[in-house]
């Protein structure tokens, strides 16, 4: 086998393969919700007694940056990246602008809990507004 062969992936495979374990997870994160009175109460604890209150929106959010993480692992491994300069006039990776945009977002997400108070939909179009710019500009 020469060297050109063994260094070719299955991407497809990858794809799907991770695709599918994190579809899976998220399924059971679903299947894990309490049932009330019939109907899914989204907003109840998932493990009774816990040491955090995981309701499946904040099970949600971490199933977000777990599949954000492995997409963006993903990504370095099949498009290797030349870090870039942006406005910042630092050297930036497609990671650190993820970085970047996370934890900006978690400071426009308190801001917003601040001045305007819940529910933070309206937080939420800023962060994606925010991310879009970081990835575009940073």
């Amino acid at each position: 086998m020469s060297a050109t062969t063994a260094n070719r992936a299955n991407w497809p495979a990858i794809y799907v393969t991770a695709a599918a374990v994190l579809g899976a997870a998220l399924i059971f994160l679903i299947w894990a919700t309490p049932v009330k009175d019939g109907a899914k109460d989204w907003f109840a604890p998932m493990i009774k007694g816990g040491w955090m209150a995981w309701t499946f929106p904040v099970a949600l959010f971490f199933w977000v940056i777990a599949s954000l993480l492995v997409t963006f692992t993903i990504l370095a491994i099949r498009f290797p990246e030349t870090p870039r300069v942006g406005i910042l006039r630092i050297e930036t990776t497609r990671g650190d602008r993820l970085f970047i945009s996370l934890l900006g977002s978690a400071f426009i997400c308190l801001v917003w809990l601040f001045f305007a108070g819940p529910p933070v939909w309206g937080g939420l179009v800023l962060c994606l507004a925010y991310a879009a710019a970081v990835f575009v500009w940073v």
